[in-house]
């Protein structure tokens, strides 16, 4: 195994191997919460000012995908069925660079080290979170003068916000992971059955997204309205990257179902693609917004990568990709223990 840069010294491999060996009691020792006490709250990572608020989505049934009498729907939302989805707390708002540049630029690991921080008396949730891996440098600004404060992160890989995820974890003690394909849209929807989580008519699509007609770039996180559930930009700004492979045809291999299917998910594989990103677009018209739209991510997100092979942590085409975060209140069984099974020169594009 190739280890980070920052963990190339008998010292840091020390602390490394410490580490690995810590994040799965940090996990476990959270206290228990029950659906019925599931509340909002502020997660500040820890050694920085910054925060981002929690909030509770219920758990319930839903009916996933788009009727076939939809205005501009497209074949894979198809067919309709019914998904139970079990409670979790999903993120206000999508991640933003500053959040995301803890993780992708080590600034929590070089705050330390200016600071004269002790590795060896860090905490064990601090110890796990420097373990894991770090993105490489990308060769360009992924931010592509678009802004930076308040701006959601954009261009990273499905693998990297995969590895966000695990690094959030770490440093909190919480299991957080991106949302799965279902939880997404069940948590868009926010109980309505309509295309948009406010109704039919794209045309109050501007006062809750952002999207081609209104928008030129991403733009800053929580401007619009929110959704029912109090959720910003799951309509337009940048598409959402969903835990799921992309599979064009799943859904009917779940409607056949005579029960609500619990929990579906495509685990991701060694593969970089195809995954699901979902909401739609800055750069999008009003009908890939709609609550059951599904897009697939393909080579093209990396056509302007110069390096060979082409980098497993940036995508250089992909100014429309963010993602937000979501704390399962029980994770299910098939997910428990997932990390990315992506690796540097595999040829598993």
């Amino acid at each position: 195994m190739r280890l980070p840069s920052h963990f190339r010294s008998p010292f840091a491999l020390a602390t490394f191997i410490a580490a690995l060996a810590s994040t799965v009691p940090a996990l476990a020792q959270q206290a228990p919460v029950k659906a019925s006490d599931m509340k909002p709250y502020v997660e500040k990572i820890a050694g920085t000012e910054l925060t981002f608020e929690m909030l509770p989505i219920p758990g319930g049934t839903f009916e996933m995908g788009s009727p076939a009498k939809e205005a501009k729907r497209s074949e894979d939302e198809g067919p309709v069925h019914a998904v139970r989805i079990n409670p979790f707390w999903m993120a206000k708002c999508e991640v933003t660079w500053d959040e995301y540049d803890q993780y992708c630029f080590s600034l929590d690991i070089k705050k330390k080290s200016r600071e004269g921080v002790d590795l060896t008396k860090q905490s064990p949730t601090e110890m796990a979170a420097d373990a894991v891996t770090r993105p490489t440098p990308p060769y360009a600004d992924m931010t592509f003068g678009f802004g930076h404060k308040n701006q959601p992160a954009i261009c990273m890989t499905h693998h990297a916000a995969l590895e966000y995820t695990r690094w959030l974890s770490a440093k909190t003690g919480k299991l957080y992971r991106l949302p799965t394909e279902a939880e997404w849209e069940y948590a868009c929807r926010a109980g309505t059955k309509t295309a948009y989580s406010f109704g039919d008519d794209p045309e109050q699509l501007g006062e809750y997204a952002w999207y081609v007609e209104n928008a030129e770039k991403p733009m800053p996180i929580g401007k619009k309205k929110p959704n029912p559930w109090g959720l910003h930009d799951m309509h337009g700004n940048v598409g959402e990257w969903c835990l799921d492979h992309y599979v064009a045809d799943i859904y009917s291999k779940l409607a056949g179902s005579p029960q609500p299917v619990v929990g579906p998910v495509v685990i991701p594989t060694a593969k970089e693609y195809s995954y699901v990103s979902r909401g739609g677009t800055w750069d999008d018209d009003a009908d890939r917004l709609r609550s059951a739209a599904r897009t697939a991510s393909n080579p093209e997100y990396s056509m302007r990568d110069p390096q060979r092979p082409q980098s497993i942590w940036w995508h250089t085409d992909a100014t429309i990709i963010g993602f937000r975060v979501i704390r399962p209140l029980e994770e299910q069984e098939d997910l428990k223990g997932f990390k990315s099974a992506v690796v540097k020169g595999k040829g598993s594009r």
